[in-house]
């Protein structure tokens, strides 16, 4: 790996981590020594590279900092393009929309030597089915609840047929291959509920919050996931 390549993979380690990277651990994931991690580092600093080194704990790059849009790699543009033809074929329009006009962008401006990574991309997903089931509602609704966490009032029409009003709390969206769930807290049952968006009738965001955190939200349902699955392996 080039040295240049290397001070910015050692950028986008230090983004992705949640928290100090040791330089041993930026050694060994780059396959370096450490006297040659010691040197990018001080190279990455004396650019202006806002990376704090904490005695003992690691090196952090200060939050704000971002590089060029361009600074991408051939496997960072296939991921993204691969990402973006999934969520094309099976994200909610406003997304499918979103995504092909993420590829548009890319294409028009990655340096010349990239263009054949999306132009001739020889990455595709595939599916088990091209059925694809269509949302009765807008499910930026949804995603708009999760962002700015507040409750949506929809009304839902379960296997049966039957219908209910809910106030729900989402804070997850499951994209599936052919149906789409919204992962949400309900008020009405008191309890963790998946609703497909193609069985939502209605939906109206509120002003009003939910009380609680997407991150202590999210923890809770996967505790009680945890939990069913527990049971339904005792039980079988």
């Amino acid at each position: 790996m080039r040295r240049t390549e290397r001070l910015f993979q050692i950028i986008q380690i230090l983004r992705r981590a949640r928290r100090p990277v040791t330089g041993q651990h930026l050694a060994e994931e780059l396959e370096v020594s450490l006297r040659t991690l010691y040197r990018d580092m001080a190279e990455l600093i004396a650019q202006r590279v806002p990376i704090r080194g904490e005695a003992g704990t690691g090196y952090v790059l200060e939050r704000g900092y971002d590089l060029p849009p361009l600074m991408l790699t051939a496997d960072e543009l296939e991921a993204a393009v691969l990402g973006a033809k999934w969520v094309a074929a099976r994200g909610d329009d406003a997304l499918a929309r979103g995504a092909e006009d993420l590829i548009a962008k890319l294409s028009s401006v990655v340096p010349p030597e990239l263009e054949p990574v999306i132009v001739d991309a020889g990455l595709r997903p595939i599916t088990r089915t091209d059925v694809r089931t269509l949302d009765s509602f807008d499910v930026g609704l949804a995603r708009t609840a999760i962002r700015t966490q507040c409750k949506l009032v929809i009304d839902y029409k379960d296997e049966h047929g039957g219908e209910t009003s809910r106030t729900i709390w989402p804070f997850l969206i499951a994209y599936w291959e052919t149906v789409r769930l919204i992962c949400a807290w309900c008020e009405l049952r008191q309890g963790f509920r998946h609703f497909r968006t193609d069985r939502v009738t209605r939906a109206e965001l509120l002003d009003e919050k939910y009380p609680e955190r997407l991150a202590v939200l999210r923890s809770r349902w996967a505790e009680h996931r945890r939990r069913n699955d527990a049971e339904r392996g005792s039980q079988s």
